[in-house]
């Protein structure tokens, strides 16, 4: 008699018509094997799906071109679908279950017929952890199969964990016919399911990542008591080589992986990686906040990415201890076989070939590599990886982190007043926009704790989720705020930030263990300039001033923006951050 994975196996096979079905293992060996079958068989857009690239300087490298209509994630065709609109709330699009799965079932009609429908056994989590959950992705190209074995801890002993069970997380993706018309990611959290249609491209189409760890997993962590967040996983080593643990949101392009691989500017100093962009969220047995990263990979934004900015990550892409590493819509060096991205170290080589195969110069006016390529790479590779990554309990988190991208009005680094203030900085961080999501660059939205495209629920219920989590614990950590971005009359950052940003983070851990006074604003505690760090750093009192000002004249339009934001919330927003805003409008003086 078939197991409940088998008989769901078949039935989407019945439905998607695939020319053959493979059940992967997630070895080394079937991974060279996906490689071939992603030169030789399987083509997007008339280009194979993997092209080697040159081993001798990038080890177990190879290159992807998406297709050109798929290169970022398309948050206008991401539907949550629970029962209740209300549920989903105004931070999410919302489609009754039905509905969306009328739609997708006719969008999946056939959708793999002439391919392998791959079938990847993950679990998210190290197995031991019981935070940790198995999970099955069924796809239709060996660019996705490659991509989650490099994500997620993909084996058979998956499917023997499942076993019997019915409540596995299941994942339906087929590339389809990339029809921008035809696209779809739809979430259905009271199945743990996700259904993706069309999108070749990473969050749509690795669906371990924001759809399940992010999006059906706050769903799955509101209603356990725990918290699943966009968010890196740091440990920061201090000289005397005791670490704290800390989390951070940042939206992408923020500063996000940089900040995970910081390579300390500060002697004795030193940042140990855990996760450049999820943390799971436990209260322990102690009544302590734990984390754990239930990826095991980096899906990083390659330009901007260099010695500079990221040594470490550098290091992580040449990395040889774990097969392979892939990189997505960068431009390539033709004479070197190897990737190229604006912001790269080195030259800029003679012969390059864009992101989507065509000679390119700069005469031409636009970029070489896109704005959102990626690489894929596996943490195992990351020569800081902290030696708590495997650990199934998790590591013990005495600082939250919380961010955006803003030229004015945001000190370069504020500490909450307490757990419920943090809460509502976290519910009122807003970000300059990027080119990881389809939207217009440069403009300002808000982004509570970096999750809005990603929270699976109403964000009026999250942020008093956020509220019951802080009263469960008997030593909560401190909530900072960073602004890496704030920029002086000619429009240039003040900050220097990469390494330099080691800074920031001592003075939060001198402030977790209470060495240091700090000077009170409105919005929370910012450093006296006599505790903050400036040895060896070419920095004028002036600007460090304007680095921390909190100027209230500036403000009111701020605050409009907030209370509209907060405001559509209605009634499920809780009246302890209504009481924080009111604080602040008081603190104020608007």
């Amino acid at each position: 008699m078939p197991t409940p994975l088998e008989q769901w196996v078949e039935e989407q096979a019945q439905l998607c018509q695939p020319q053959r079905i493979y059940w992967c293992d997630g070895s080394e060996a079937e991974a060279r094997h996906l490689i071939q079958i992603g030169i030789k068989e399987e083509s997007i857009n008339g280009t194979p799906v993997f092209q080697e690239l040159n081993q001798t300087r990038w080890t177990g490298a190879y290159y992807h071109r998406s297709h050109p209509t798929d290169v970022a994630r398309v948050e206008h065709l991401t539907y949550i679908c629970h029962p209740e609109k209300e549920t989903a709330g105004p931070n999410n699009h919302w489609m009754a279950p039905a509905e969306a799965k009328k739609l997708m079932t006719g969008l999946s009609q056939g959708c793999m017929k002439g391919r392998t429908m791959y079938v990847l056994p993950y679990m998210m989590g190290h197995p031991d952890s019981p935070y940790a959950k198995a999970c099955v992705q069924l796809t239709d190209v060996s660019y996705v199969a490659l991509s989650m074995r490099i994500m997620t801890r993909m084996s058979q002993e998956v499917i023997g964990r499942i076993g019997a069970r019915q409540d596995f997380v299941k994942g339906l993706h087929s590339v389809g016919d990339f029809d921008p018309n035809r696209r779809y990611i739809m979430h259905f959290p009271e199945e743990n399911f996700v259904w993706s249609v069309g999108s070749g491209y990473g969050g749509n189409a690795l669906l371990g990542k924001k759809c399940f760890s992010l999006r059906i997993a706050s769903c799955q962590g509101y209603r356990e008591g725990w918290l699943a967040e966009h968010m890196v996983i740091a440990g920061i080593e201090d000289p005397s080589g005791r670490i704290t643990y800390v989390t951070v949101a940042l939206p992408s392009a923020c500063g996000k992986t940089n900040l995970a691989m910081l390579e300390s500017a500060l002697p004795g100093y030193k940042v140990w990686t855990l996760g450049d962009d999820i943390a799971w969220l436990n209260v322990g047995e102690d009544g302590r906040l734990y984390a754990i990263n239930p990826e095991t990979g980096f899906f990083g934004v390659a330009p901007g990415t260099s010695l500079k900015s990221n040594p470490n990550m550098i290091r992580t892409l040449q990395g040889k201890r774990f097969f392979p590493t892939l990189f997505t819509n960068t431009a390539l060096d033709r004479d070197r076989n190897e990737p190229w991205w604006e912001g790269l170290d080195g030259d800029m080589p003679r012969h390059i070939v864009d992101w989507q195969g065509k000679s390119w110069d700069p005469s031409q006016g636009t970029k070489a590599a896109h704005a959102n390529s990626r690489f894929t790479a596996s943490a195992y590779n990351c020569p800081t990886l902290s030696r708590e990554f495997d650990n199934p309990k998790g590591v013990p988190i005495s600082a939250i982190i919380l961010g955006g991208r803003r030229t004015r009005l945001i000190p370069l680094v504020t500490e909450a007043f307490d757990w419920a203030n943090g809460v509502f900085l976290g519910a009122r961080t807003g970000s300059e926009t990027t080119a990881a999501a389809a939207h217009q660059i440069g403009a300002l939205r808000r982004d509570p704790m970096a999750m809005l495209p990603f929270c699976g629920y109403n964000m009026g219920d999250y942020f008093g989720h956020w509220l019951s989590v802080g009263r469960r614990l008997k030593n909560p950590p401190k909530f900072f705020s960073v602004n890496w971005f704030r920029t002086d009359e000619q429009g240039k950052f003040i900050w220097p930030g990469f390494g330099e940003n080691i800074r920031v983070l001592k003075w939060m851990l001198d402030r977790v263990d209470g060495k240091i006074s700090a000077r009170k604003t409105p919005l929370g505690y910012v450093p006296h300039l006599s505790d903050f760090d400036m040895s060896g750093l070419n920095l004028s009192s002036e600007q460090m001033q304007a680095l921390f000002a909190v100027n209230p004249q500036e403000w009111p339009e701020e605050l409009s923006d907030i209370e509209k934001y907060l405001n559509q919330f209605g009634p499920r927003l809780p009246q302890q951050i209504k009481a924080e805003y009111a604080k602040l409008v008081q603190q104020m003086g608007a």
